[in-house]
């Protein structure tokens, strides 16, 4: 289904016919609206005509101007209408990657409807800076709300953290100040979220910084993390390497999978090939580590109490933690029949 009614190509003509051919000829290169799609800069056109590229930019700037002020511009107020009308559906402020495919899937034409927001008086371009893309709006202060709710997200965000499409949702709408209920879909608020440089979601659906390993996969270990989030219990190896493979589509080879678990600090050695999420609450080394941890933190405790804790933690049989706790170097069993460390 169209979103515009009329044709970009078409309006564009009709407005540069305006200029002289010099002008005109300026225009389509740097727009690509003619029949080579791709925009020429600036230093290229001067080439062409043996000038400078600020020349060039004078003469750029001035046939911008004197179409805005044109007679044509003003017969074209349908097809700007329209655009306005859209750029308010879709938010009031959008990423221009985003509005221009909304209204077409072709470069050449995409080209156009770009040159028409150019020179339409009601758009206003931010440029793309180190927080956002490149976006389109028309209303100023709806905009800086947009982008002051954006980056208060980001700042409360930690390089771990990652969000639900909801909770992400939740948070956005409680930054924003006074914006109109029609702005607060679904669907724009998403949209809005996808014009921050610093906010992405991952496979998953799951909302965190841009550079984050949970967000920017990199390789096997990254795909592991969440596939064991996701699951919320320890896993196999070999069953995390089914799973990425199955839910991302990567090849995960066994024991690559493993290699990877060992080497990185997020997972935990819990069991006989079972890994766990440090972040779970799960302690770093063998069993005998284990133990000597919880007596060091609880204090004595008798031989139930020990395997009960050392479970919690690891993935074994009560008789691997009897068969640890009988190293008399380390543990020593005291009158009340409960184990403390050695002194």
């Amino acid at each position: 289904m169209k979103v515009i009614s009329f044709n970009p190509k078409q309006v564009t003509k009709k407005l540069i016919s305006v200029l002289p051919e010099r002008s005109q000829d300026v225009v389509l290169r740097r727009f690509g609206l003619g029949k080579d799609s791709q925009r020429q800069t600036l230093e290229a056109i001067g080439e062409t005509y043996g000038i400078t590229r600020e020349r060039v930019r004078q003469i750029e700037n001035h046939a911008l101007k004197s179409i805005s002020k044109s007679e044509e511009y003003l017969k074209e107020q349908q097809a700007i209408k329209e655009l306005e009308n859209l750029v308010t559906s879709l938010g009031g402020i959008v990423s221009e990657e985003d509005l221009l495919s909304h209204v077409a899937k072709d470069e050449e034409t995409q080209n156009h409807v770009h040159f028409i927001l150019v020179v339409g008086h009601p758009f206003n371009k931010e440029k793309e800076d180190a927080n956002f893309k490149h976006r389109w709006h028309i209303d100023k202060d709806l905009a800086e709300k947009v982008h002051k709710a954006i980056k208060k997200i980001y700042s409360n965000l930690s390089d771990e953290d990652l969000l639900s499409e909801k909770d992400i949702m939740d948070s956005f709408i409680g930054h924003l100040d006074e914006v109109s209920e029609r702005f607060k879909s679904e669907e724009i608020i998403k949209r809005w979220l996808s014009i921050s440089k610093g906010i992405n979601k991952n496979p998953l659906g799951e909302w965190g910084k841009s550079e984050s390993p949970n967000v920017r996969l990199k390789g096997v270990r990254d795909y592991a993390y969440l596939v064991l989030r996701e699951h919320g219990s320890p896993m196999h190896f070999s069953e995390v390497a089914k799973r990425i493979e199955k839910v991302f589509g990567k090849k995960a080879h066994r024991a690559t999978t493993h290699n990877e678990l060992i080497k990185d600090g997020r997972f935990i050695l819990v069991g006989r090939g079972l890994y766990a999420l440090k972040e779970w609450g799960y302690k770093e080394g063998v069993v005998k580590e284990v133990i000597a941890d919880i007596l060091k933190n609880e204090g004595p405790l008798t031989k139930e109490e020990i395997i009960e804790r050392v479970l919690t933690e690891r993935y074994v049989k009560p008789n691997t933690v009897m068969v640890n706790l009988q190293d008399k170097n380390i543990f020593k069993k005291n009158k009340d029949n409960t184990y403390s460390l050695v002194k």
